[in-house]
């Protein structure tokens, strides 16, 4: 089932005679259940793809559907409410907020929604279990390391269980340990439990964890790899065969 649906996607930035246009016409489709990367060259546009799918950023033209859902028909209060009940976010810098502890940043997403306090309790033993981190709820933010900060702000996102998943360079402030830990866990979460996710990444073993991989060059999608039933051995050098090609434009790997 396709969950998320792109069509001609367009983002311009800037006014009149002074604009730039990130994105060119992109049609792209996710379906329930992919764990799909996102990369290429600085400045080709990765992260304002991720921004307008997210719903981040608005779309200069083009629609954008999840769940058939038309984002761009949606008024403010609407697209909030559904941003809340069926997106969830990682950021790079994790956004954690340093007076609540492990526990109360994950149940921040419940709270605002009709999940009831035992149900809370059990999606939280549950999550925080598949992350190994459940020997550090009761901590703060500012007594765990890195990689505990990123797999909290991954529990905070997938706990309520969202349609999808984006993640913006989740890996970019770790150290290589910590990563492989994070997208070890992530990868394990979306063949388990079918969680979609869509990842910005510059690192091509992040994104050998990917289900598939799209590049983009110039705003527009340049082309996508499979993982298939290759071993991540194999797609990490498929990826690197990938970005030799579009070595010539500064590849920010």
């Amino acid at each position: 089932m396709v969950i998320l649906r792109g069509r001609k996607i367009k983002k311009v930035f800037g006014k009149k005679s002074n604009t730039q246009e990130v994105l060119k016409d992109i049609d792209i489709e996710v379906r329930e259940g992919e764990f799909v990367g996102i990369m290429g060259p600085s400045g080709s546009g990765k992260t304002t793809l991720l921004n307008v799918l997210a719903s981040i950023d608005k779309v200069t033209s083009g629609i954008i559907e999840i769940n058939n859902n038309n984002l761009q028909k949606m008024k403010e209060q609407k697209l909030s409410k559904f941003r809340r009940e069926q997106l969830g976010f990682i950021f790079q810098d994790y956004n954690l907020l340093d007076t609540l502890t492990v526990k109360e940043n994950i149940y921040l997403p419940l709270s605002v929604g009709k999940t009831s306090k035992s149900e809370g309790e059990d999606k939280i033993r549950e999550i925080t279990a598949l992350l190994g981190i459940e020997d550090i709820l009761n901590k703060y933010p500012n007594e765990i390391s890195g990689g505990q900060k990123q797999r909290t702000s991954a529990a905070r996102a997938l706990v309520g269980n969202p349609s999808i998943v984006f993640a913006d360079e989740p890996t970019g402030a770790l150290d290589s340990k910590s990563a492989t830990a994070l997208l070890s866990n992530l990868e394990k979460i979306n063949k388990e439990k079918k969680v979609t996710i869509m990842m910005v990444t510059h690192d091509s073993v992040a994104a050998s964890f990917c289900s598939r991989v799209l590049f983009l060059k110039d705003g527009q999608i340049y082309s996508e790899l499979y993982k298939g039933d290759k071993d991540r051995k194999q797609f990490f050098q498929e990826i690197m065969n990938t970005q030799g090609v579009l070595s010539g434009d500064g590849y920010d790997a």
